[in-house]
């Protein structure tokens, strides 16, 4: 099961690619680099695929912090081919999940939530860097893949990164703040505290009040108290905003996440991209399947 970040990679793509503009003279550079990319997974085997993108990148966590991420910034030749993406993909034969509501790393927890509980499910790989989604590693069933850098991360090798448990995840960012999402953390504390702290005490209300009961490991423990509990009430939204929803409605059954070949739009698509070579690519892909 491949679950990707379509907003990180048409982010990716953006800044890597040269810009292409279709027929119209609409920008599609970084969807056609996103459609090839997706179709070199389907190429190297990947029978069920999910891809999870921002159709909008306001969510309802905006609603719960001003500071949160938006769109602002975000060039518009970016922004415009967040929909183009999402059609074209759904055009490819690929399941999308376009949010507006939840971010598309709820969708992705979701579904790796949904699909690790199936036991057709050999492995779940989350295809994206993104740290929040190191939350949903678990062992070596569920994983994040890193494609550009061609680093698989199961449970141990979130430890190895971050210092801490996948579960623990959220209290890590919550107290060493996530400048890309937009929240600041918790003053004073920074990676190397809070692996500290959190290797000892899972979730910050694990951490004894009392900093001379902490544990001996944890330096400037007097410091990192105060701050932390004078600042109680932010730590722990900053922690709702950096956990990721398990109830977004994704999929019925893994099987619908099967690719099963483009639909007959997918061709009348790539000629609008001027990306015919795609077309070709995909039928050959379908061909080996069958």
């Amino acid at each position: 099961m491949h679950l990707v970040d379509g907003t990180y990679e048409l982010f990716r793509h953006f800044f890597a690619v040269p810009a292409a503009a279709d027929v119209n003279g609409q920008e599609v550079g970084a969807v056609r680099g996103v459609l090839a990319s997706v179709l070199s997974m389907i190429e190297s085997g990947a029978t069920h695929i999910g891809v999870a993108t921002d159709h909008v990148v306001e969510s309802f966590r905006n609603d719960l912090y001003p500071g949160y991420k938006t769109s602002e910034g975000v060039p518009p030749e970016l922004l415009s081919q967040f929909p183009i993406l999402e059609q074209a993909l759904e055009a490819m034969g690929v399941v999308v999940w376009p949010m507006v509501y939840f971010e598309a790393d709820d969708a992705l927890a979701s579904a790796a939530a949904a699909a690790a509980k199936d036991d057709r499910v050999k492995q779940v790989l989350i295809c994206t860097p993104d740290k929040d989604l190191a939350q949903c590693v678990v062992g070596s069933r569920v994983v994040q893949l890193d494609r550009k850098q061609n680093i698989l991360r199961d449970e141990a090798g979130v430890v190895v990164r971050f210092g801490v448990k996948p579960q623990s995840i959220p209290d890590y960012l919550a107290v060493v703040g996530d400048s890309a999402d937009g929240f600041p953390g918790v003053r004073g504390w920074g990676a190397k505290a809070a692996a500290s702290a959190l290797s000892q005490y899972a979730h910050l209300e694990d951490i004894p009040k009392d900093w001379t009961e902490w544990h001996p490991s944890i330096r400037k423990a007097r410091a990192l108290s105060e701050s932390l509990f004078s600042a109680w009430d932010d730590a722990l939204l900053f922690r709702t905003l950096a956990t990721l929803r398990l109830d977004v409605p994704v999929f019925g059954t893994v099987e619908d996440l099967r690719w099963k070949g483009p639909r007959e739009s997918f061709e009348e698509y790539c000629q609008r991209m001027k990306a015919p070579g795609l077309v070709g690519r995909v039928a050959s892909a379908k061909a080996k399947r069958n």
